[in-house]
């Protein structure tokens, strides 16, 4: 367990010394900064056109609806940015002998670098998450309801794609890696949209399409669970919510599912790194 943490603190100052953690900070600093002008604005605009309080608080759960899909979709880049290069990167340079030819079990060496990437991740998406909920709390005294279930369906999500670029690493090149990685969050991504789709007019097939992407990567899914949690109980009609709404809502197997996909990932990671021939 000590050479585990002793990995994961190595990776994480690794990071800071590419700046790859600095300029992501740089950059969330800066989309909070967008977004708090942004809704100050917006909210301005329309506490001057409308006077029922009902109204004006729907805007202020669309817009952090929104700010919160951002946020999503940031912290899975920053994922898949930060731990693309972590194994296939080291392997290709050579640099990760000075590591195997230690003392240490090669499956701690991989389990440390997740340690140390799923807690930058993680500190990242509380950063966005928690920025984005003062903002809006400071200037419309709205809160969000189940927020702690909300994220961690976000914080699986982006766990999800890590393990994904981890596992890769242990095997593909850099660019192969980056580019299956993205690739299954943009399958993802649309087999979500195309089943949001087919539950909107019906349609079995386009459902069941949807269906399989999630299984295949089920990052997507987590989001619309997330969205489920985030909307009020007396939204009746989803729609209301725009292209954020969830139109379908996962099943607790599908989170569940989601859940063994990571742990069963992350298992192969290590085995792959422990039997691949430096």
């Amino acid at each position: 367990m000590a050479a585990i943490l002793i990995i994961a603190r190595l990776t994480i100052r690794e990071a800071q010394r590419r700046r790859l953690l600095w300029v992501a900070l740089f950059m969330g600093l800066a989309f909070l900064l967008v977004f708090g002008i942004a809704f100050h604005y917006i909210r301005l605009d329309i506490e001057r056109q409308v006077t029922a309080g009902d109204d004006i608080t729907f805007v202020s759960l669309l817009l952090l609806t929104a700010g919160l899909y951002a946020v999503n979709l940031l912290t899975n880049v920053v994922a898949v940015l930060v731990s693309v290069t972590t194994l296939s990167g080291e392997i290709e340079s050579h640099t990760i002998d000075a590591i195997v030819t230690k003392p240490i079990p090669r499956w701690q060496v991989v389990m440390g670098k997740w340690l140390g990437f799923a807690g930058l991740v993680l500190a990242y998406l509380a950063l966005l998450v928690g920025g984005l909920m003062l903002i809006v709390y400071l200037r419309s005294g709205f809160l969000m309801d189940n927020i702690g279930r909300g994220v961690a369906m976000m914080a699986l999500a982006a766990l999800l794609v890590l393990t994904v670029s981890i596992a890769g690493g242990t095997r593909l090149s850099t660019i192969a890696n980056g580019v299956m990685t993205f690739m299954l969050f943009g399958l993802a991504f649309m087999g979500g949209l195309v089943e949001q789709v087919g539950a909107l007019i019906r349609n079995t097939a386009a459902v069941n399409v949807g269906i399989v992407s999630s299984l295949i990567m089920p990052a997507d899914s987590l989001w619309k669970k997330a969205t489920v949690y985030f909307q009020p109980s007396d939204v009746s009609n989803p729609f209301e919510l725009g292209p954020f709404a969830a139109i379908t809502e996962p099943s607790s197997l599908m989170v569940a599912y989601a859940v063994v996909y990571l742990l069963v990932l992350l298992a192969l990671a290590l085995r792959s790194f422990s039997r691949r021939d430096l």
